[in-house]
């Protein structure tokens, strides 16, 4: 099997694993009270507008597929907004928060969020429709988790299939610092990469899996100018030529173009990414980086040659992401417009 024999080249890849750090705990010499009880996680549910409001996921869905119709890039953006929405505040509509007077500086105004993001007017049609149907009812979180989970159907050519629990409130905290405090950028070893979703609850397959996402969409040059610079990295040398070709030798804000992420099916939701990968024809530090441990790196080639298995790991890996921190009625609301508090 092919995929056996690309097993055994990863084992000679010379990877060297991350050491684990081992902790003690000693026993303390008089018993000490018990600390309270943790406060109930706020539980989703499937099916969770069944009743409130019955067509909430069809008018989602709806709105991403003729926004992905016109512009397969915003289905990308959409994957990638829920991403960047669930490890800021937990997942939660923050990301979609205007600036205000009393808050200038929110969260889509952070270097990872701006001018990057995109996908904002789609959130806004499918909450414009839903207010028509059912008032007050869907919050503004469920609409992204939504509308990333319909995006990714859409783009793998219906291949990732999932069902989405829901009930989350939007909140009302929105911080431009908080983005680089922890959104992993593209500059990330493997180390920082695997505490960064480690302190979301997520473990290092999660990390490898949702990594994939970087099958579609645009990265602006200065994400991985570092890449192409002298001297070379381990990129791809041809690739590394392409990029200098289509990349100004110093990016800045007004001379940033973006080049497509994969260069094989730069608009299919796909596994391609991984067979990039492992050709060393993928664009940041931050996916170089999957290679750098034994264990990440079998994890790569599975995913590459295993039938199937990354769009199911796919779909289970963005559930686990959608849970991130939920709000609840006592420190969340359901929002009427999206980009503002109520």
């Amino acid at each position: 099997m092919a995929g056996l024999g690309v097993l055994i080249l990863v084992a000679l890849l010379g990877a060297v694993a991350a050491a684990a750090g081992a902790s003690s705990y000693g026993n303390p010499p008089t018993p000490s009270p018990s600390p309270p009880a943790p406060a109930p996680r706020p539980r989703l549910k499937f099916g969770f507008y069944k009743n409130s409001c019955p067509p909430a996921e069809v008018i989602v869905r709806d709105a991403v597929r003729d926004a992905t119709m016109l512009n397969p890039g915003l289905g990308a953006g959409l994957i990638r907004m829920a991403f960047h929405d669930c490890f800021v505040q937990g997942c939660d509509a923050s990301v979609l928060l205007d600036p205000t007077p009393a808050n200038p500086r929110p969260e889509k105004l952070g270097p990872p969020n701006f001018p990057s993001l995109r996908g904002f007017e789609v959130i806004d049609a499918a909450k414009a429709a839903l207010e028509r149907y059912c008032p007050d009812v869907v919050s503004c979180a469920d609409v992204v988790q939504f509308a990333a989970r319909d995006a990714a159907f859409f783009l793998s050519g219906y291949r990732v299939d999932y069902r989405l629990p829901a009930g989350r409130f939007d909140g009302r905290v929105s911080l431009e610092n908080e983005t680089l405090a922890f959104l992993p950028p593209p500059s990330f070893n493997l180390t920082e990469l695997v505490d960064s979703f480690r302190v979301k609850g997520l473990d290092v397959d999660d990390l490898v899996v949702l990594s994939g996402s970087h099958t579609i969409g645009r990265s602006h040059c200065s994400s991985f100018s570092d890449r192409i610079s002298t001297p070379p990295s381990d990129m791809e040398p041809g690739l590394a030529t392409t990029l200098k070709g289509q990349c100004p030798a110093n990016p800045n804000f007004t001379n940033d173009p973006t080049v497509v992420q994969d260069i094989v099916t730069p608009d299919k939701l796909d596994n391609q990414y991984y067979k990039n990968l492992l050709n060393h024809k993928v664009l940041f530090n931050s996916d170089a980086a999957l290679l750098a441990s034994t264990q990440t790196a079998r994890k790569v080639v599975e995913n590459a040659f295993v039938r199937g298995r990354w769009e199911k790991k796919f779909a289970k890996a963005m559930v686990n992401m959608a849970a991130i921190e939920i709000k609840t009625a006592d420190n969340g609301e359901i929002r009427k417009n999206c980009r503002m508090v109520n």
